[in-house]
């Protein structure tokens, strides 16, 4: 998911090398409470989307630069909340996305990892 969001991103994509693309991401996840439907219409209760659990993730990426870092975090944001209410059923209570490390074109081909 965060991987097709950032391919949107030509500009920065191209700059990150092939080993360093793909986003690593740590999660936790917490059941949703059993429903109580007690004193509850069940008519109000049938029309909202049964939620199976909240998700707390953090999805740590590398960069192309310069390119827009703040659009590249909001598009994985956007994708990966979307993603798992729609397949998974599951509201993503916190989502962090961390940028490690930027490249740039003038780093990609020497070991540095910092242009200065």
């Amino acid at each position: 998911m965060a991987r097709e969001a950032l391919s949107r991103f030509t500009e920065s994509a191209g700059h990150v090398p092939p080993g360093r693309r793909t986003p690593r991401v740590t999660t936790s996840v917490r059941r949703a409470p059993e429903p109580n439907t007690a004193g509850r219409d069940a008519e109000s209760a049938a029309g909202r989307q049964a939620v199976l659990g909240e998700a707390r993730l953090r999805i740590t990426v590398e960069l192309g630069y310069p390119s827009d870092i703040a659009a590249q975090c909001a598009a994985v944001r956007r994708e990966v909340t979307e993603r798992l209410r729609t397949w998974a059923g599951m509201e993503v209570s916190d989502l962090a996305v961390p940028v490690e490390r930027l490249h740039s074109a003038h780093t990609r081909h020497t070991d540095q990892e910092r242009v200065r």
